[in-house]
Parts: structure tokens; sequence; C-alpha cells
């Protein structure tokens, strides 16, 4: 900084020098240059006055010697005539001459003076050009005068901000030791909860083994009890009365329908209950449905509903058809309950720091999972409303999670272009796979997890190995994909409008929708498969509901009178009774055929 001020006063030095010597170099240059113009004139006139005294003096002289003449003429007027004559002669010519020169001389006055009015009206007019340049300079030196009180301004400025600046970067080396301390009681401190954790799964690990040791101990008992139990009671025949409603089999090979064989009992053994944590009891499960008998094709709102307090990014039928969940950007899972062709609140699943994105039941309709945008996915027990797990790892937004077939594993796709394994048994992250691009939506079979992606392309993953076996490229960005219930073909939807149906046997589209008027409007816009395969359903961004013919390959019915903003998602229940659709907006419609 004391670098910067020495040359700022060495500056303003050069400056100063600088401009008194252009003054005193312009100075000089005027002075040479109208020196040189008048100094001929001046030796001009110089001769002329010493001619013109020069003159005079001979004129004196030529009238004394005249006077001198004509007095001796008169003496010698006899003797000298003829000499007089001669002189009087050069006399006359003489005067002739001086008369010549004289008139010559004041002509030559004449052009002089001529010439000094000249100058001195150039003096005048260079006077005024000096007073001119004067009062310039005078602005100059206010300007400069002026420009020097910024100048000390900015340097009182450039030394404040100085110590401002010391200031701050002493405020930053503070900090930055602060953060160097922090991050390393951070450091220590993962440590320590990864050490805790290790211990903690351990122990666990432990304590289930026990339990599980226990849990066989116990059977074994259970069941020796229960085959001793009916050993004895084997053993003991007992009266059977008419009234009694017990089904009697009889042994095979020609024997009478009359006798029974006591060797012949049936045992009901109890089944132990697998380790899998996320196995479901009659109490908390829902009966999975399969392919429904007969799908309704929407025709009328039963429904219409506030869901969530802002947009409703997600919404699922549970598996049995019960039960319906909706994801919001109000942080909020809500379940549910379709009574009557009414959707009953049935409760609230808090715990997200974030929107929810996409919603996904286990297949006994047990668990939820959800994605959301605070980085994480997160799994509820639905009987109770409890949150079991948050499983989280990606550094960007998930935009999806699925439970694989066996529900003991869930697979989750990010902003931040992975794909995550978990497995829900460890709670840990098994795999996670670089797919080179935001992913939106995910599917899953028994071996392949389909994932569709920003940059257009749906890819084929190998679980086991972790590789990309195929990939598939649309026309536009892939916002949803769904499977239909055979698992044979996977539907994509994308942000060119165009709804296609994939042969997964031959990897190849196999049909394309569209219609007048649907437009993709986010890329989270979710369609849906008909429990039978047959119709196809998706939500455009002018809020209409548009139902395709599988066989036709034509819009069936459009819905569009409903809704007043783009509908984000759709969900078509197990049943084929009923159809859900959610917007942007906080609306949430229930549709059948009713």
């Amino acid at each position: 900084m004391t670098s910067l001020l020495a040359r700022g006063v060495m500056a303003e030095r050069r400056l100063d020098s600088s401009w008194k010597r252009h003054i005193s170099d312009q100075l000089k240059l005027r002075d040479r240059v109208q020196r040189q113009a008048f100094e001929e004139i001046v030796l001009q006139y110089n001769r002329l006055l010493e001619k013109s005294d020069l003159q005079t003096v001979l004129s004196e002289r030529y009238q004394t010697d005249k006077y001198d003449v004509q007095r001796g003429h008169e003496a010698n007027s006899g003797s000298d005539s003829g000499r007089s004559d001669v002189l009087q002669q050069e006399m006359s010519q003489m005067r002739i001459k001086h008369q010549e020169e004289l008139t010559e001389l004041h002509k030559k006055r004449g052009e002089l003076a001529q010439n000094v009015i000249e100058l001195n009206n150039q003096i005048q007019q260079k006077d005024k050009e000096i007073q001119s340049n004067e009062a310039k300079m005078l602005d100059f030196q206010q300007q400069i005068s002026d420009l020097e009180g910024d100048c000390r301004e900015l340097r009182s400025c450039l030394q404040d901000l100085e110590r401002a600046n010391q200031t701050l970067k002493d405020e930053y080396d503070a900090l930055q030791i602060t953060f160097s301390a922090l991050e390393e009681k951070l450091r220590k401190t993962t440590e320590d909860n990864q050490e805790l954790v290790s211990r903690w799964m351990a122990e666990k690990a432990q304590e289930a083994n026990k339990l599980n040791a226990e849990n066989e101990k116990d059977s074994r008992r259970r069941q020796a009890k229960l085959q001793k139990e009916l050993a004895d009671a084997a053993k003991e025949p007992l009266p059977i009365e008419p009234d009694d409603d017990i089904e009697v089999l009889a042994e095979d090979g020609g024997k009478g329908g009359a006798e029974t064989s006591p060797k012949r009992t049936l045992s009901r053994t109890p089944r132990r209950r697998p380790a899998n944590s996320f196995s479901s009891s009659p109490e908390n499960s829902e009966a999975p449905s399969g392919v429904c008998a007969e799908v309704r094709v929407p025709s009328t709102a039963l429904h219409v509903f506030e869901a969530h307090d802002g947009e409703v990014n997600a919404v699922k039928f549970s598996p049995g058809s019960r039960l319906l969940a909706t994801g919001g950007m109000d942080r909020r899972v809500k379940l549910w309950e379709v009574v009557a062709g009414r959707c009953e609140p049935k409760g609230a699943l808090t715990g997200s720091n974030a929107g929810i994105t996409s919603i996904e039941f286990d297949a006994a309709g047990s668990y939820l999972l959800a994605a959301s945008n605070d980085f994480a996915s997160r799994i509820w027990t639905v009987d109770d409303f409890r949150l079991r797990h948050t499983l989280t790892g990606h550094s960007g937004k998930v935009l999806s999670a699925r439970f694989l077939l066996d529900n003991a594993r869930i697979v989750s796709g990010s902003y931040d272009r992975t794909l995550k394994l978990w497995d829900l048994r460890s709670k840990v992250c098994m795999k996670t796979v670089f797919a080179g691009s935001s992913c939106n939506d995910i599917v899953c079979t028994e071996q392949c997890v389909m994932s569709g992606h920003f940059d257009k392309k749906v890819r084929f993953w190998d679980i086991r190995a972790e590789s990309i076996v195929q990939e598939l490229e649309l026309l536009g960005r892939v916002t949803s994909l769904d499977l239909n219930h055979d698992r044979t073909e996977l539907l994509t939807c994308s942000r060119d409008d165009l709804v296609k149906i994939i042969d997964l046997r031959t990897n190849a589209v196999r049909q394309t929708f569209s219609a007048q008027g649907f437009k993709c409007g986010a890329d989270w816009t979710r369609v849906t498969f008909s429990p039978d395969g047959c119709y196809v359903a998706g939500g455009s961004a002018d809020g209409a509901l548009y139902i395709w013919n599988v066989l036709t390959g034509k819009v069936d019915r459009t819905l569009d009178r409903n809704h007043n903003s783009a509908i984000n998602s759709v969900s078509w229940s197990p049943s084929g009774a009923f159809v859900v659709s959610v917007e942007k907006g906080s609306k949430a419609i229930l549709w059948s055929d009713m």
C-alpha cells in the first residue's frame, strides 16, 4: 500500500511539472514565432530612420553649401558665372535625386506604418488569445485543485478500505482457524459416530441372533409339545357326535369311507416369522389383490378435495386399493381411506424436511417409501404412521425410490446423476451407480432396474453386475416409467408430449400415444397403466386427464372440467375401480364410472 501512495505522489509531481513545462514551452514558441515575424520589420524601420536622419543631415549640408555657393557666386559673379551654371545643374540634379529618394522613403514609411498597424492588430489578437488561454489555465488550475481534492478524498477512502480490509482479513483468519477446529471436531465426531454405529450394529446383530435362537428354541418346544399332544390324542379315540363340524379325511386306496386312519393327522405347526424386518402380519397389512376382473374407465369426478397445502407431486394406491397416499410440497405424506366413493383422511406421515417427489407401497401394503427433495428417502409403517428409516447419501434431491420385489432392498434415483441400492436389513447403501444424467423415475423387475433420465434415455441396469445392459433414447426428457402387471411392457412419458409402450422382450417401442392438446407439464409428470394393461392414463399441463385404449391406440376419454392447473401424477387402483389425479395446485380428484 505504501508503494501505491508513493506512486500516486510521483504521478502528481509529474503532473505538476508537466503542465508548467508545457506553459513555458508555449511561451518560448510564441516568442520565437512573433519575434521572427517582427524582426525584419523592425530592422527595415531602423534602416529607414537612419536614412531619414542621413537625408536630413545631407539636406542641411547641401543648404549650407548652397548658401556658401551663393555668397561666393555673388562675390565672384563676374569671373565665375560659367562655373556656377555647372554647379546649379549639379545641384538641381542632386535635388531631383534626393527628392526621388525622399519620395521613396515616404512610400516605404507608409508601407511600414501599415505593417505596424497590422502587426498591432495581430498583437491585440494574440493578447486576446493569451487572455483566453490564461482563463482556460485558471479553469484548468481549478479543475486540478478539484482533482487534487478528489485524490485526497480517494486516498482517505483507500486508507479506510485498507483498514477495513485488514480487519476483514484478521476476522477471516480467525474464522479459518475456528473452521479448522470445527472441521477437526466434526471429523472426530464422525469417526466416533461411525464407531458407535458399528458397535450398535454389532450389538443389534448379536441381539437379533439371540432373539432368533430363542425363537428357534421356543418354536421347537412348541412343536415338540404339539407333536406330543397330537400323539396322545391319536392314542385316545374320541367319540364323534353327528353335530360336530369336523371333516374326516378318507384314506386312499380302496378302504371304506367310514373308516378313518389314526395315522393320518393334520399338523398345523405354526410357521416361524422370517428374519426380514419388513415381512408383514395380517393385522397391519392388506391382502394384495391380483389383476382385477374388470377395469372401469373413469368418467365422473366422485370426490374433489384439498389434499395438501401447496403443490401435490405424487399419488399412489395401496395394493389392496383401500388406502390412498399423496405427497406434496408441504413435506408431508397423507393417507386417505377410500370409502363409498370418497377419500376420508386417515393420517399424515411426517419427518421429511422438503417436498415429497414420489410414493411407493411395499407388496403387502404395510410400509410406505417416499423420496424427498432433502436428498433422502424415508420409510414409514402404515398402521401406526411411525417413521422407521431415513436413507441419506445422495448429494441432490431424490426424485424416485422403489422397493425391489423382495421388499428387503430399495433403489433410489437422484438429481445428482446416481442410482443407489439400499439394504433395509443393514440400512446401508450397498451399491452406487453413476448414470451420467439426472434420474427422474425408476421401475424394477426381479434382476433389472429401469431408469428414465434427463438426457432423454431409458437405461436398463443389471443389479448384480452394476452395469448398463441397454440404453434406449427417446425424443424428449423422460418424466415417468411404469410396468404392466406381467412386467413385460414398460410405459414411458417424455417432454416431447408422447407416451410410449416399450416391449421388454424386444426392447423396442411397440406403441406411441399422443393427443390434440396433451402436453407434459413437468419433468416429474407421472402416467400409469390400468391394472389389466388395456388402458393408459396421463395428465396434461392444461389440467385434462387423458385415457388411451392400448388396443386401438386412440384416446378413449378426456376429462377436462375439474382441474385448474397441470396434473402432476395419476394412479389407477389395483382393483380397477378408481383413478386418482393430483395437480400443481392443492387438489386431488377421485374418478370412476359411477
